[in-house]
């Protein structure tokens, strides 16, 4: 039997000029360096993110160490009271439990996307975007008790060191925006999955691009819970 002739390589697709020719080119999921552009430039994102989280936290060490006024005793100040306990710390142990369940929620979502079960895929990542409401509805009652409660504000603070509000609703605020983005774009990806978008495209990669950002948001919380919180 005779062979059949090598097929001629097949030319790469005229772009569009202009704006719309950059777009379709970065939308393609071409690879750059082996690695998507989608998912390179999520790591680009990150790494600028992480720049700015490195200068909050060393911003209020700095702060810590050269303020003479009295700092708070965190234990203290962000304790419940169960009955006639006292329990310090308790709120926010529940807070960093719930993320660290939910990198475990998303990281089995990812996996369930490579193997093209769009309804598990989905419903994880409604679960690691209800863990991350929860997550933020705790924070808003933890901002709420600090406010009216304690009479903390980003300007004062009448239990020590002025500067304790300032750094506490800067550097926590900013991580819950990230929660609350995280948790929108979570339930956009899982909405397109269960619709069957990406079965079509053949490509699951978004779950895991999302994935990156929602470990990242977890990871933060971990410096913050042990820099903030327990120092």
């Amino acid at each position: 039997m005779t062979p059949s002739a090598p097929q001629p390589p097949k030319e790469p697709l005229a772009l569009p000029g202009g704006w719309r020719g950059i777009v379709k080119d970065w939308s393609s999921d071409h690879e750059a360096f082996q690695v998507s552009w989608g998912k390179a430039m999520m790591w680009i994102f990150l790494l600028s993110d992480t720049f700015i989280f490195s200068c909050f936290l060393t911003s209020y060490m700095t702060v810590r160490m050269s303020t003479t006024a009295p700092w708070p005793d965190t234990s203290k100040v962000f304790g419940l009271k169960i009955g006639s306990v006292d329990v310090p710390l308790l709120l926010i142990a529940i807070m960093t439990f719930i993320l660290i369940t939910s990198s475990g929620t998303m990281a089995m979502a990812v996996n369930f996307a490579y193997r093209r079960n769009r309804k598990r895929t989905a419903l994880l990542m409604l679960a690691t975007a209800l863990l991350g409401v929860s997550f933020v509805s705790m924070q808003a009652v933890e901002w709420t008790k600090l406010i009216l409660h304690e009479g903390i504000r980003p300007w004062g603070n009448p239990l020590g060191a002025a500067q304790f509000g300032a750094c506490f609703f800067m550097i926590t605020g900013f991580h819950g925006a990230h929660v609350t983005i995280g948790v929108i774009y979570l339930l956009t990806v899982a909405r397109k999955v269960l619709r069957g978008d990406y079965e079509v495209r053949g490509n699951y990669q978004i779950v895991e691009i999302a994935g990156l950002y929602w470990h990242f948001v977890d990871l933060v919380w971990v410096f913050i819970f042990a820099l903030f919180y327990l120092w």
